[in-house]
């Protein structure tokens, strides 16, 4: 048996004709920049969330640039986030001369450990910025608690958590700004480069809608120092499309997550995932620790079970990273969890015969 990883090519088929008539909708009328779509999308994102304002931009990672910049980041000043994420979270950071300070994780939920924040906190400290890792939000609560206490701001990393919950409100509708990615793996996912901001405060919403289109206060006249960050009328298109299924595709999520951790719990030899009871999960990623991953993933793949790694090395030890001064036993669950951790095949398509393959290989 042969299994895909995302399963792209299943969810297209399903929605094929529908997204073919949007695309071609958008074709026939010429208006790729900002067209009707792009507003429609944030329009249906808004009730999706709750949130007041939903932003449409270019890439996750552009979602977290906007976010500084709306915030008025600057050289030198420090951001806490975890080191156990995609490089993006910390490298905005340091693209805006800002300094990444790192916090280790909590073993369960692999999210920023609230604990050990206070601690980083020092008078150049002005934001938080968690990452809803796999899918699942931090400990909200805990950090907004911190985040109130210092007067920081809070930017949730949510590139992998769009449709997750915590204390049931939309991860997107949390911190003062939330961001999302829609890259194609992602659970909602558009045919390219695509993402959010999220925000509850009007002055941050038309400052981002201003800085997206490089600052421009009107055509030609620009307030900010700003980036071409616009999301393409086509792949608003497709995001239309699938937010009208998207409830349904993370129920399907949900499933196929429950039905590996029924036929895995009993196995002593792998750490599953744990959700926050005051959390959901948009299961990006069903992430595994086992401690001979190397010798496991070989074994799968010769039995074309894909499997893939979630972060195989943490930011404080990569190179780009060692004028932070860091060392090696910094952040030692951060490490720990570099080493063993594994995603096995995840997305809402993943049938009881082929959980029942790859369980039975692992």
């Amino acid at each position: 048996m042969k299994i895909d990883f995302a399963n792209l090519k299943y969810q297209h088929n399903l929605y094929k004709d529908e997204i073919e008539e949007a695309l071609l909708k958008v074709a026939r009328n010429c208006n790729f920049i900002m067209g009707s779509e792009v507003q429609e999308l944030e329009k249906n994102l808004e009730e999706f969330t709750g949130a007041k304002h939903a932003i449409t931009c270019s890439s996750g990672t552009d979602a977290l640039l906007l976010a500084m910049m709306a915030l008025d980041i600057k050289p030198g000043d420090e951001i806490i986030t975890t080191p156990f994420t995609f490089i993006a979270t910390a490298e905005t950071i340091a693209f805006l001369g800002a300094i990444p300070v790192f916090v280790d994780i909590d073993e369960k939920t692999y999210n920023i450990d609230p604990s050990k924040i206070e601690a980083a906190i020092t008078s150049k400290t002005k934001a938080i910025m968690p990452v809803s890792l796999y899918g699942q939000p931090a400990d909200m609560d805990a950090i907004q608690a911190i985040a109130d206490t210092h007067n920081l701001k809070v930017i949730i990393d949510g590139a992998q958590s769009f449709g997750s919950t915590f204390n049931g409100i939309a991860d997107s509708n949390l911190g003062d700004i939330s961001t999302t990615s829609f890259f194609p793996a992602k659970p909602l996912g558009c045919f390219g480069d695509g993402g959010a901001v999220f925000t509850n405060d009007e002055a941050l919403a038309t400052k981002m809608k201003s800085l997206r289109v490089h600052g421009q206060s009107k055509r030609y006249h620009h307030k900010y120092i700003g980036m071409g960050g616009r999301l393409d009328t086509l792949q608003a298109a497709v995001l239309n499309v699938k937010l009208k299924h998207y409830p349904k595709d993370l129920a399907l999520r949900q499933e196929v997550a429950s039905k590996y951790t029924e036929a895995l719990k009993s196995k002593a030899n792998l750490v599953l995932p744990s959700v926050d009871e005051k959390a959901t999960s948009a299961w990006a990623q069903y992430s595994v620790r086992v401690k001979n991953r190397d010798e496991v993933q070989l074994t799968l793949k010769e039995q074309e079970v894909p499997t893939a790694v979630h972060y195989p090395m943490p930011l404080h030890l990569q190179e780009c990273f060692a004028y932070l001064g860091y060392e090696k036993g910094d952040f030692p669950i951060s490490e720990i969890v570099s080493d063993e951790i594994m995603s096995l095949p995840m997305n809402p398509y993943v049938t009881d015969e082929e959980i029942e393959y790859i369980v039975g290989n692992l």
